[in-house]
């Protein structure tokens, strides 16, 4: 148990949010305001954010959107055609990840950290299904700042789910999701107000390495 995880409250996920295919929960805050405001100030203040770099058609892209990625040591993690150096945690992200990990059962060995600087800047339809993370990889975003609106659609109905994200916040998904499903951050001219979100996640071939390292001692 953690110092934060006295500011959880109205923290029960309820029903999954998507029809089939997959599992969402979200937990609508798991901190008073209070406590998400202080986040994202230091989160902004602290975190050395890099402006990220995808390969698109085979050519490299700098998005406006900020990004860095923060684990244990060894976990580099590549996607959109582009290696990410890992960085250490931080005490202020350790103790996120701690309350992370106690609501959602899982423990996780990185993460993936968000800027977006107002609706201007956003995240087309995608999955999290790099083979690195594994299958069926269970992925929790927690999010503070402007709230946004999230979106699922389904890759083969087109079905489509959509929910606001609020500060202090936490989405979790698990099973078949990434399979399944994309997802979105759509652009919106109304939001005036920077974003952050984490996306902690596992690199598998880092937590299989530790477990062979663990029955080997």
């Amino acid at each position: 148990m953690t110092n934060d995880s006295a500011h959880l409250f109205g923290h029960d996920a309820g029903a999954n949010l998507l029809p089939y295919d997959g599992q969402v929960y979200y937990h609508s805050l798991i901190m008073d305001a209070t406590r998400a405001a202080h986040y994202f100030d230091q989160l902004l203040a602290t975190i050395p954010w890099q402006q990220d770099k995808v390969v698109i058609f085979g050519k490299q892209i700098v998005t406006a959107r900020k990004v860095a990625w923060v684990g244990d040591p060894g976990c580099d993690y590549r996607y959109s055609g582009i290696t990410r150096r890992v960085t250490p945690w931080t005490p202020g992200l350790l103790a996120l990840k701690a309350v992370v990990e106690e609501l959602s059962a899982t423990s996780f060995n990185s993460c993936l950290l968000n800027l977006y600087h107002d609706g201007t800047q956003g995240m087309g339809w995608h999955s999290d299904n790099e083979p690195t993370l594994g299958i069926e990889p269970i992925i929790a975003s927690l999010s503070f700042g402007a709230a946004r609106k999230f979106c699922f659609r389904h890759k083969k109905t087109k079905q489509t789910v959509a929910l606001m994200l609020d500060p202090g916040s936490l989405l979790i998904m698990r099973g078949a999701t990434q399979t399944h499903w994309h997802h979105s951050l759509p652009k919106s001219a109304l939001i005036h107000h920077p974003r952050i979100n984490l996306t902690f996640r596992s690199i598998i071939e880092k937590m299989e390495k530790a477990k062979r390292l663990g029955a080997g001692s």
